[in-house]
């Protein structure tokens, strides 16, 4: 029986993947930062809810080193924990920038390479970083969050090109707007009332947002791509979850710079 282990799996995508692949006859190391929010997952068959906060070296060896005890192999890591921290780059102290790419980035790297060792030994294994559309392009105030999601995109395909060699395949997933809390308590918005400069800009985005999120898409349309990104014996990095993700990346694909960026700028003014 395989093994996944999920970060992030307290709620929306990750839980929703986490239920996926159990139903699918998988175990499943189910990861968060406070394991006692998901009691119906630990009540599941196959399923370890393990402490894991990316932010954390001692717990992600912990959760690592548990899950093999349980299950004795992880072939697959789905990097999914992060959030989203958006407004004027001015507004952001020192710590909150560095928090946003610790969680994101930093945090990603490390838990793949908590990993790593057991699936070179193995030969074998599937890492799939959760991206988003905001991982090629970028609206308005989201200097952080697209910065890490551009990263995230970036280090994935060139760790693709490190671990294929060994048997080790890396998959990249892009979803649109999803119906989760990431507007939520992922969500970090950082505005000053001395900055007012930037309230026509931080008003436009709000109008804009409202837009793109007007039919989001479930989260198990993700955890579906995610199922089919694990399971494909091709060479594919890139899927994408959502229509809009699917439209977007394939206009943004189509245009140059100019028409493309062109196009934001007249949505945040309709």
């Amino acid at each position: 029986m395989k093994t996944i282990l999920i970060t992030g799996a307290s709620s929306g995508i990750g839980k929703a993947t986490a239920m996926r692949f159990q139903s699918e006859g998988w175990n499943v190391i189910a990861t968060m930062r406070d394991p006692a929010a998901s009691a119906d997952l630990a009540a599941l068959d196959n399923v370890l809810v393990a402490r894991l906060d990316v932010t954390d070296a001692g717990s992600i060896a912990a959760a690592v080193a548990d899950g093999l005890s349980r299950f004795g192999r992880i072939d697959a890591l789905l990097n999914n924990a992060g959030y989203g921290a958006y407004g004027p780059l001015e507004a952001f102290s020192t710590e909150r920038i560095r928090r946003q790419f610790d969680t994101n980035v930093i945090g990603l790297l490390d838990v793949t390479k908590a990993v790593l060792p057991h699936m070179r030994a193995n030969r074998d294994g599937t890492i799939v970083n959760i991206s988003s559309i905001g991982g090629q392009i970028t609206f308005p105030l989201g200097t952080l969050y697209h910065g890490t999601k551009f990263a995230v995109e970036g280090l994935s395909e060139a760790l693709h090109y490190e671990l294929e060699p060994l048997g080790i395949r890396v998959r990249i997933v892009q979803p649109g707007m999803i119906r989760t809390d990431f507007g939520g308590r992922s969500f970090d918005f950082a505005m000053d009332e001395s900055l007012a400069d930037y309230a026509q800009t931080t008003e436009a985005m709000g109008r804009l947002f409202g837009k793109l999120a007007a039919n989001p898409s479930a989260p198990e349309v993700v955890a579906d791509v995610i199922w089919h990104a694990v399971n494909d014996t091709g060479d594919r990095l890139r899927f994408r979850a959502g229509p809009d993700a699917e439209a977007l990346l394939e206009d943004r694909k189509a245009k140059g710079d100019e028409a493309f960026i062109g196009g934001i700028k007249e949505l945040m003014r309709s």
